[in-house]
């Protein structure tokens, strides 16, 4: 049985960009479901209060007098936006742009709490709600998950 040269190299052409197709790809394995509860705890924070009673979707909105403004904005981004994508279409560089947007939502988050608690007089700050917390340690979370996925990527050959 004689295979035509031409049909082999087109056979070998395809494998290879299977191959290639399939380096580009992720699987979080468990984490997904680490991913989707942390996910699930800052959609929740968002109906629970930030500062002063004041929810995290009013913040959000921009219908309260709230500080952690950018963090609201960082922890829809990062914590709930970007996942999504990343998780239905799989790509390593989506995986390193959410570890990398989780890092950034978590710095801001820190220093969300840290503003909530310090004044320009010598009163403290009205403090962080249960919602703030509760979104910037899911943010945290999401950061450890995507970098360890993200780093897990094997090299290519």
């Amino acid at each position: 049985m004689n295979a035509d040269p031409d049909d082999l190299a087109g056979l070998r052409d395809e494998i290879d960009g299977v191959g290639r197709s399939a380096a580009k790809r992720f699987d979080p394995g468990t984490g997904a479901l680490t991913i989707a509860v942390a996910v699930l705890a800052i959609l929740v924070s968002m109906v629970l209060p930030w500062v002063d009673g004041d929810t995290g979707l009013r913040v959000l909105l921009g219908e309260a007098s709230a500080m952690p403004k950018f963090f609201s904005y960082a922890s829809l981004l990062a914590g709930v936006l970007l996942p999504a994508i990343t998780l239905a279409t799989r790509r390593w560089a989506l995986a390193w742009t959410c570890a990398l947007a989780s890092f950034a939502a978590s710095v801001s988050g820190v220093l969300s709490i840290w503003m909530t608690q310090t004044t320009t007089g010598h009163h403290p700050g009205p403090g962080p709600g249960a919602g703030l917390i509760l979104a910037v340690v899911a943010i945290v979370v999401l950061l450890v998950k995507w970098l360890r996925i993200a780093a897990s990527r094997a090299g290519m050959q």
